[in-house]
């Protein structure tokens, strides 16, 4: 495999320039975050990977390892990728929106918005919160724990919201509601349901007018599964390995339209919303105090501490940040964001050869490299 690396600069995500070599600071700055890359691409074995540092209102532009394996050719400028479990942020951002509008109670039981539908081994509604879900500490299961996706075709299966949630419920609950962190994707399928039951309105609709229309994001939007499977703009391809076998899924939506994960967005789109989050422009103070509240995971494969939709790491600088992360079949993105700077590093495969820990610890370090400077 042929690595191709390139840096540009992006003031703006439709007008690109050639990164200047004439600012040694910013040369030099280049030259770390590109070695960084490139030692992340090796170590996780992954065909590419792309890290766009947003400040002072420009992109820094770094790509490692290729975009297509076939051809050879690199990420794209301002490639679009599906961002998986990133789609919680916004999520759990409408929500807070509704909470915020006095149509949502952050403690109320889920039983006052979404009646007889959270019955079973995995959790009570009349006991579970709002809360509860937004922060993965409703004691329900993660449905992902009992699919088998594990082929192409099974990727190609969806099942709908409603069965799956079933398929958590159906099963014990991991603790007492609000007495640990447990990630479960079940939560956002039923936070998804909440947001359609109050507004009348589709999760994917909410989103586009509540955040992405008012933001700018132009290069972010919520696919029209299951007519929709190709991503619009230009993509890497993405990639995962079943059985041994490298596989080319890049046309195949694991998300499903559903509200645990379907989002499609670009490392610049991806920064503005964060930084825009954690800056307060789309929650009102009170709101934002109740979203960064955070409780621990005691999780290693996480960061340590978590709020709503929102995950809280001080890195290595001592700098406090706050990002979500994703992660599904073709795809892996994570970053990390303050009010005024950001990082996203996007790779075209969910590497199975190397463990989570590796995973993390190498995309931690280079997006401490990016934000400490």
């Amino acid at each position: 495999m042929t690595a191709v690396s390139a840096v540009v600069v992006m003031v703006s995500p439709l007008a690109l320039t050639s990164a200047s070599s004439a600012d040694p600071e910013f040369s030099m700055r280049a030259q770390v975050l590109q070695a960084g890359l490139d030692e992340l691409v090796k170590d996780t074995l992954v065909p590419g990977a792309q890290l766009v540092l947003t400040e002072h209102g420009t992109d820094i532009q770094i790509n490692s390892g290729v975009g297509d394996v076939a051809t050879g050719a690199a990420f794209p400028d301002n490639a679009q990728v599906r961002i998986a479990s990133n789609t919680k942020a916004f999520v759990a951002t409408v929500v807070l929106q509704l909470v915020a509008e006095h149509r949502v109670e952050l403690d109320a039981p889920l039983e006052r918005y979404l009646p007889g539908r959270v019955r079973g081994p995995g959790g009570d509604g009349r006991v579970i919160t709002v809360r509860n879900l937004l922060q993965h500490s409703s004691g329900i299961p993660d449905y992902l724990d009992y699919l088998d996706l594990d082929s192409a075709d099974a990727l190609r299966r969806s099942r709908p919201a409603d069965e799956l949630i079933r398929l958590g419920l159906d099963h014990p609950s991991v603790f007492a509601p609000g007495s640990a962190f447990g990630y479960s994707n079940t939560n956002y399928l039923l936070a998804g349901e909440l947001i359609e039951q109050v507004t009348r309105s589709s999760v994917g609709v909410e989103i586009t007018s509540r955040i992405l229309v008012p933001l700018g994001l132009t290069s972010t939007y919520w696919p029209l599964f299951p007519v929709e499977n190709v991503i619009r703009q230009p993509h890497p391809h993405g990639y995962h390995t079943f059985k041994g076998t490298r596989v080319d899924i890049t046309d195949i939506d694991p998300g499903w339209g559903l509200s645990d994960g379907a989002l499609v967005s670009t490392g610049a789109d991806l920064n503005r919303f964060f930084m825009a989050l954690v800056s307060g422009r789309l929650l009102p103070p009170d709101v934002q105090a109740e979203m960064m509240h955070t409780i621990p995971t005691n999780d290693p494969a996480r960061p340590r501490e978590v709020g709503l939709g929102l995950f809280r790491r001080v890195n290595r600088c001592g700098i406090e940040t706050w990002s979500h992360g994703g992660a599904m079949n073709g795809y892996f993105v994570f970053g990390a964001a303050t009010t005024d700077r950001a990082v996203t590093i996007s790779t075209n495969e969910l590497t199975v050869f190397v463990g989570m820990s590796v995973l993390m610890g190498g995309t931690n370090a280079l997006v401490d490299a990016a934000l400490c400077g």
